[in-house]
């Protein structure tokens, strides 16, 4: 019996060229309430995911766009081991090159038991590594690997991310320097200022006891005696 459907859905690309494999992982998955794409090849999984061979610094988002035109976050990639072309491996290592993808969970699984095939897989970046047939509790192990990417809020991700560059950090220096001499330049302008305005003072006080009344008065009356 299926989980209970639940408004969000992890989507989950399976990686297998057995068809057999494909719809018995899809099945398991989807009895997990996941959303599943599988596709049969390692090429056709980097097609799906935006990733070209070439572009291993290329800065895609992990959104990727449905035949129905509708935008899908990865939450986990299973792939399988042994397949014609590029291997399990090969696409491990592809997308843990690529700086918009290595975040994205990968589980590998395989047929066959060889256990330096399997630290090999897990040295590179592997989550898991699953025994074929791959069974319903296993899968369940995968639900704590795809809670690492949903731990990313939307507001999160839309976030801006702030470089400070060289350049910046020596304006910011310079601003975190300047400030106090020019403040101390401040400070000398206004002393200076209040001592203009001082000086000015003194020279109207001088210029105003010259013309007082008083001073008038003893000037006409010495002109008045002569």
């Amino acid at each position: 019996m299926g989980m209970a459907a639940v408004e969000f859905q992890f989507h989950v690309l399976a990686v297998d060229d057995s068809v057999i494999d494909r719809k018995l992982i899809e099945k398991l998955l989807k009895t997990s309430a996941c959303q599943v794409t599988t596709v049969d090849s390692g090429s056709k999984a980097l097609e799906f995911l935006g990733l070209q061979e070439n572009d291993k610094n290329q800065t895609n988002q992990t959104c990727v766009s449905l035949d129905n035109h509708q935008e899908a976050e990865i939450n986990l990639i299973i792939t399988d081991y042994c397949m014609p072309g590029m291997t399990g491996y090969d696409l491990l290592k592809k997308i843990k090159e690529s700086a918009s993808l290595r975040n994205i969970p990968v589980v590998i699984m395989s047929s066959e038991n060889v256990p330096s095939r399997i630290s090999r897989c897990l040295e590179e970046g592997a989550e898991e590594f699953f025994l074929k047939p791959v069974r319903l509790s296993d899968v369940n192990k995968l639900r704590p690997h795809m809670m690492k990417t949903k731990c990313k809020s939307p507001k999160q991700q839309q976030q801006p991310e702030i470089i400070v560059t060289q350049d910046n950090q020596e304006s910011r220096d310079i601003t975190y320097v300047v400030p106090p001499e020019e403040n101390q330049e401040s400070d000398n302008i206004v002393q200076q200022q209040k001592s203009q305005d001082n000086s000015n003072n003194n020279k109207r006080k001088a210029i105003e006891e010259n013309l007082s009344p008083d001073r008038i008065r003893q000037r006409l009356s010495s002109l008045t005696a002569i």
